[in-house]
């Protein structure tokens, strides 16, 4: 994949990441980062595989735990978490954040505005739902609206 000048096109900002996180998901077990690089075609240095993994345990999307002297790797979410992350670290760089939202939201699809709305909607009747128990718990436990006892 090289181009002119021998070099090869650099990736795009977290797709190394997305990468490493798909390969560690297709493993049957945890792995080594030797077993990742593999995966990957072994074009990679290992002190990147382990860099990007560090940087993934970071973000708490991989567990690691020693094994001898090396760690074996865990993912511990999906290439859809990852993603989500990067979207909100960059919205938190932003400082108009409803204009942002806004701009996202306008430049969608049709189908992709269904599915955000539905998603939203979805999250508003769970946090009813949690809510409403939280005041039920409250309400059993000391015999008397609000949960407070004299």
């Amino acid at each position: 994949m090289a181009r002119e000048g021998g070099r090869t096109p650099r990736r795009g900002q977290g797709e190394l990441e997305g990468q490493v996180l798909g390969a560690l998901r297709e493993a049957e077990g945890p792995v080594t980062a030797a077993w990742v690089r593999q995966r990957l075609g072994g074009d990679l240095a290992h002190t990147t595989v382990v860099t990007i993994l560090t940087r993934l345990l970071a973000k708490d999307v991989v567990s690691r735990e020693r094994q001898g002297r090396s760690f074996v790797w865990t993912p511990t979410a999906d290439v859809a978490r990852l993603a989500a992350l990067r979207m909100r670290r960059l919205l938190d760089g932003e400082r108009d954040r409803e204009a942002v939202l806004a701009s996202f939201v306008t430049a969608l699809p049709p189908g992709d505005e269904q599915v955000l709305r539905a998603l939203l909607e979805a999250a508003d009747a769970e946090g009813e739902q949690e809510a409403q128990h939280s005041v039920n718990t409250r309400h059993t436990a000391s015999g008397r609206p609000g949960g407070t006892e004299d």
